[in-house]
């Protein structure tokens, strides 16, 4: 295919509304996705339910069909129109939440917690593919970073509406007060929102709408050569194990084992996702400056190796000190670093792969990252917690949580021997898009 000129197809100011719109949509997943954390200890009153059969709700219900149906709906986002993909999606997960609500039972919330997954399955593969074609590789990882800021303003939002509602309103009007304003900012995205040409963003190639999409074996295949990326999705995948795990259990932990009312214990919650959007944003701005200014893109895996190693410590003092006044800023700190690993996470995943193979290889880092973190950490947590508890009862969530903080040691060494690879692995797809 020749190469004439970076088409300029969108100006800066649309481009901006459509990172801020996609934004947005991510706010609306993660409240509709953390919700359900503050809500866990009425709902296990109302229910009769054992911290087990939380972690299923919190973790391996929501994620198994997360993951499972990311990588085919992704697959279908490199042939066809990723906002209509989105908006769609949109409707599904918020409808679902809203659902939670009506449950009965323990079945019945979990069946609706599936369909909150399978919904929310649509959403960030199409948007990391849209961004990656507005954004130019050297702004891409700081793009991403904004759209990532969707994790802690989104909890920030389902932490405080939780506390609150739960207080105010019970749990079940709850879920339903926050599920439903999704389809309104769905009808935005499909009405507003205007596709952009494949690869309009990549100096080194034109749009390449005429290419045909590989297939979902041939992604693999590519992402499975370059040794950067199974480090990076492991370590992505053991750093959100602890990640979902606590955001899981915080509250019941600081109900249990500090005594604090749950509006209470809602509002510290929003205040400490709320800093974390400092991480979330610094991550990939730094690995694009340090990057950029030393030229050297093993920052991208750098940035959150230390990060998670950093964080280790603070993790151990909110967990095990005595007093609120070291947890909660424990926390706050533990917020800030956790989230600098999804931009540079993200934006080292598209530029590891060719132009229309983007929407899957990021449903592929995510089909890692839910799977071992949302699936398995929250899940495991709750077991370890039921196990420990008639040692140590009211407590067996302090020791369960610290149990899954000694993974981010794990994690941080993936992020550093990936590092060792990645320059190499990026000439390999840069020498691809060239040929194309």
């Amino acid at each position: 295919m020749s190469v004439t000129s970076r088409p300029a197809v969108f100006r800066p100011g649309y481009r901006n509304y459509a990172l801020a719109l996609l934004f947005v949509g991510y706010v609306v997943n993660f409240i509709d996705r953390s919700i359900l954390a503050i809500l866990l200890e009425p709902i296990k009153h109302d229910l009769d339910l054992n911290d087990t059969q939380l972690g299923l709700l919190g973790g391996l219900a929501f994620a198994l069909f997360y993951t499972t149906l990311g990588i085919p709906i992704a697959a279908l986002a490199d042939r066809w129109s990723r906002v209509k993909i989105l908006s769609l999606a949109m409707v599904v997960w918020s409808g679902m939440t809203a659902l939670c609500g009506l449950a009965q039972s323990f079945w019945m919330l979990l069946l609706a917690r599936v369909g909150v997954g399978v919904g929310e399955a649509g959403a960030s593969p199409p948007s990391h593919s849209l961004i990656s074609d507005y954004f130019p590789i050297e702004q891409r990882a700081t793009a991403l970073s904004i759209y990532a800021l969707g994790i802690p303003f989104g909890s920030m939002i389902g932490n405080f509406a939780g506390g609150w509602g739960a207080d105010v309103l019970g749990w079940r009007h709850t879920f339903v007060l926050v599920g439903l304003p999704g389809v309104l900012v769905a009808l935005f995205i499909w009405f507003t929102l205007r596709e952009p040409p494949r690869g309009m963003a990549d100096a080194a190639t034109s749009p390449v709408r005429d290419q045909a999409a590989p297939g979902v074996r041939e992604t693999l295949s590519l992402l499975w050569d370059r040794i950067a990326f199974r480090h990076l999705a492991f370590a992505a995948g053991l750093h959100a194990f602890v990640g979902y795990g606590a955001g899981t259990w915080n509250a019941p932990f600081l109900i249990r084992s500090h005594d604090m009312p749950i509006a209470e214990v809602g509002s510290w919650l929003a205040l400490i996702s709320g800093i974390g959007a400092i991480g979330t944003f610094l991550g990939g701005f730094l690995a694009d400056q340090l990057s950029e200014r030393s030229g050297d893109r093993r920052w991208y895996l750098w940035v959150p190796g230390w990060a998670t190693l950093i964080m280790v410590p603070f993790q151990f003092v909110a967990y095990l000190y005595g007093g609120i006044w070291a947890v909660i800023p424990s926390l706050m700190v533990v917020s800030i670093l956790g989230g600098m690993y999804l931009g540079p996470s993200f934006a080292m995943t598209q530029a590891l792969v060719t132009l229309r193979m983007r929407a899957v290889a990021s449903a592929i880092l995510l089909f890692a990252l839910n799977l071992i973190g949302m699936g398995m950490g929250p899940y495991l947590v709750g077991v370890a917690s039921d196990l420990l508890a008639p040692w140590v009862q009211v407590h067996s969530l302090r020791y369960a949580l610290c149990l899954a903080v000694l993974v981010n040691l794990w994690a941080a060494c993936h992020y550093f021997l990936g590092a060792r690879s990645v320059r190499g692995d990026l000439e390999a797809t840069e020498a691809l898009n060239a040929a194309a």
